[in-house]
C-alpha cells in the first residue's frame, strides 16, 4: 500500500492574496494535484491532507520569527486551494472515503502528529509527497520519512515553492541524499 501526502496546499500558501503565498508557482500545480488525488482515490491507498495549523499571535512558535502569520486556525487561509479544494469539498466523508485531514504545527507532517501511526497500522511503506513548499515542508516531511524507513516518491510536477533556487536544490536533494524517486507525469497506481 501507498500513501499520497498532500502538504500545505492551502489558500494562504497558494492564492494571490495568501499570507505566505507561492503565487503563480503554487497555482501551476493545482490541476496535477487534483489528478493525483483522483488517481489515489480509485485505489485502496491512503490520502492525507497535512495542513499547517497556527494560532493567531503565537509568539512562541519558532516560525513566528521567520514568516508572517499564516494558516491561522479558523480562517480561510487553511482551506485547500483551487480545483483541489473544490474536488475535496465535493467528497462526502462517510467513513469510506480514503482520506485523512491532519493538522500539523511544524514543517514536517510527522512532527507532533500521528501520521506514522496511521501509516504503520495500514502497513504502508511507500509515501508519495506533493504540495508546497518543496524546500520547506515537503523537504522536512521527506527527511522524516527517510529516517523512519519509508520509501519516498516525490512528484516533481506536483511540488512548488516561492523560492525557485530552493525548489531546484530540494528536488536534487530528494534523490541524491534521501534516495527518493523523483518522477513527473506518473499515472500508475498499483
Amino acid at each position: 500500500m501507498k500513501a499520497l501526502i498532500v502538504i500545505d496546499y492551502t489558500y494562504d500558501f497558494v492564492a494571490d492574496d495568501g499570507r505566505l503565498t507561492c503565487g503563480e508557482r503554487g497555482q501551476s500545480i493545482d490541476e496535477r494535484l487534483t489528478e493525483l488525488t483522483k488517481l489515489f482515490l480509485d485505489t485502496e491507498d491512503l490520502i492525507v491532507f497535512a495542513v499547517d495549523a497556527h494560532e493567531e499571535d503565537d509568539t512562541y512558535h519558532p516560525e513566528s520569527k521567520l514568516f508572517p502569520a499564516h494558516n491561522i486556525i479558523g480562517t480561510k487561509g487553511r482551506a485547500l486551494y483551487g480545483q483541489l479544494g473544490q474536488f475535496v469539498d465535493e467528497l462526502t466523508y462517510d467513513g469510506t472515503t480514503k482520506y485523512e485531514w491532519m493538522d500539523k504545527t511544524r514543517y514536517s507532517a510527522f512532527a507532533g502528529t500521528n501520521l506514522e501511526i496511521k501509516l504503520r497500522e495500514r502497513n504502508i511503506q511507500e509515501v508519495h509527497l506533493v504540495g508546497v513548499c518543496t524546500d520547506i515542508c515537503v523537504l522536512h516531511t521527506a527527511i522524516d520519512a527517510y529516517n523512519k524507513g519509508f520509501s519516498i516518491t516525490i512528484h516533481a510536477d506536483a511540488v512548488e515553492s516561492f523560492n525557485p533556487a530552493g525548489h531546484e536544490w530540494a528536488l536534487e536533494h530528494f534523490s541524491q541524499t534521501l534516495g527518493a524517486k523523483v518522477v513527473e507525469k506518473w499515472v500508475e497506481v498499483k
